[in-house]
């Protein structure tokens, strides 16, 4: 039974002000999706990739990120949805070989370790669902219309990364039970736990960001840079 990993990558990327989708822009020099890959490539946990992509950027990604970067986990380079959960479930969907373990992760944070992978596949065989997180900074204000309506516990304010990692038929019954229902949610795990299903935190890292505007792509140069300077 496998480990499969869906790297999400179809999304358009409006606030990165630019031309180019926001996951073929250079990081280190390389396309910040090669970068997210390479680390799966890398993670002896992981068996297989399925990449999602648009439609009209399926061949290209299978030549110019797949083939010449010489990624030999990549299965099959998957045709997106029109927001990103419909994109996983077409994920989901198009995975034929025995999976055990399924792990989501943005196709845009490229600063994963494998450490973090594999902490979030063994917590997932254990516990059925888990999700790397990080704890607050700030103060959290819960509002409506702008009126301040009581001030959060930062102790109890996780926020939610990726990878999100869970036992297949898990993740696959939460996804069918959302396709029946109509239902659309901000991230896999919240599909899970209409199930009535825990899911696990996993103590993530700052600098694990998701890459949406320029700010972040100049940060994720330097954060990038120290991680090689590192080894």
């Amino acid at each position: 039974m496998k480990t499969i990993a869906l790297i999400t990558a179809a999304g358009k990327g409006h606030r990165m002000q630019s031309s180019i989708p926001k996951q073929y822009l250079s990081l280190g020099g390389k396309p910040i999706l090669a970068q997210t890959l390479q680390v799966f490539e890398d993670c002896s946990a992981i068996d297989g990739i399925y990449i999602i992509v648009p439609q009209d950027q399926m061949d290209m990604v299978q030549k110019d990120i797949v083939e010449r970067y010489h990624f030999k986990k990549v299965f099959k380079v998957v045709r997106g949805g029109k927001i990103r959960q419909l994109s996983v479930w077409n994920g989901l969907k198009a995975i034929r070989s025995d999976c055990a373990i399924v792990v989501v992760h943005d196709g845009v944070r490229p600063l994963i370790t494998r450490r973090l992978i594999t902490q979030s596949i063994e917590t997932a065989q254990k516990n059925g669902a888990a999700v790397v997180a990080v704890l607050s900074r700030d103060t959290v204000k819960r509002a409506a219309l702008g009126k301040k309506i009581q001030t959060l516990p930062r102790e109890e304010i996780w926020l939610a990364q990726t990878p999100q990692t869970f036992q297949f038929p898990l993740l696959m019954k939460a996804y069918q039970k959302a396709h029946q229902d109509d239902i659309l949610a901000t991230d896999d795990a919240s599909l899970v736990e209409r199930l009535g299903h825990p899911v696990t935190l996993v103590t993530g890292d700052y600098s694990n960001i998701k890459i949406t505007t320029p700010e972040d792509l100049a940060l994720a140069e330097t954060l990038l840079s120290r991680v090689k300077r590192g080894k």
